[in-house]
């Protein structure tokens, strides 16, 4: 009888360090993260994708973790809530969360802020969404609409929307 492994050994770069694992080849990498790096920040919420509490970044892309097999990581650069900030400084995003009281009891706000920054790399790189009213532009304007249609990803049950969408406008407008 012949037994088919269903583990690989891996290697992931998350928040720049590398991670050697053997692991369960259906193993998400929310899972990796939380269960087996100890990576608790990115949220698992209704694990089918839909609420964005685990958005986390791919090679400055994101996505969720909870859709994403462990697997299909490797080789790619991981970004977490843990690896947004500089050290013991702020990502401007992170400030800005703070600053316009951008959340309430907290769960959401690590997938909120790793959206907002791949939000902001979008537009700067002239990528339209749904809204987008010429998209020809070669840098968007993040105006309300544009910030509310590329945050949509992200769902927030204590409503902290209008805050979200300060934090981030106060971000994009700081860069133009």
């Amino acid at each position: 009888m012949t037994s088919h492994a269903t583990y690989s050994s891996i290697t992931l770069e998350i928040n720049g360090r590398e991670h050697r694992l053997d692991i369960d080849n259906r193993t998400t990498l929310l899972d990796t993260l939380r269960e087996r790096l100890d990576l608790t920040g990115a949220k698992k919420g209704c694990d089918h994708g839909q609420c964005g509490a685990c958005t986390v970044l791919l090679d400055g892309r994101r996505a969720n973790a909870c859709l994403v097999l462990a697997v299909a990581a490797q080789g790619r650069s991981i970004t977490t809530i843990e690896g947004i900030a500089d050290g013991d400084e702020l990502h401007p995003v992170q400030q800005a969360f703070l600053d316009h009281d951008g959340l309430q009891c907290g769960y959401c706000t690590p997938g909120q802020i790793c959206s907002a920054v791949a939000v902001l790399e979008e537009a700067k790189a002239g990528w339209p969404s749904a809204v987008t009213a010429d998209v020809a532009d070669a840098e968007i304007d993040l105006d309300e609409a544009e910030i509310r249609e590329r945050m949509s990803g992200n769902l927030c049950r204590c409503g902290a929307y209008v805050n979200i969408v300060a934090a981030v406008s106060e971000v994009a407008e700081a860069r133009s």
